[in-house]
């Protein structure tokens, strides 16, 4: 319940999320689809197609949050 409301975990919880859907689909591109039924597995496609489109930016974003919870 924490993390809704702080803003730096919850950026952790979305990252996360991301990096986690975009490598499950690269080993298994059939487990997320664009006409599943469930709720879920469309959000983890989005999460993964977000994460191939921008994976520049979130790279960064995981660098900086690494870098954040060594030093800070």
């Amino acid at each position: 319940m924490t993390v809704l409301f702080n803003f730096e975990s919850t950026l952790y919880v979305i990252v996360l999320t991301i990096c986690t859907a975009t490598f499950v689909r690269s080993y298994y591109p059939s487990l997320f689809t664009r006409q599943s039924q469930e709720l879920h597995k469309k959000c983890l496609y989005k999460c993964s197609v977000f994460g191939e489109r921008c994976s520049p930016l979130i790279a960064l974003v995981c660098v900086w949050m690494a870098l954040r919870f060594i030093f800070f």
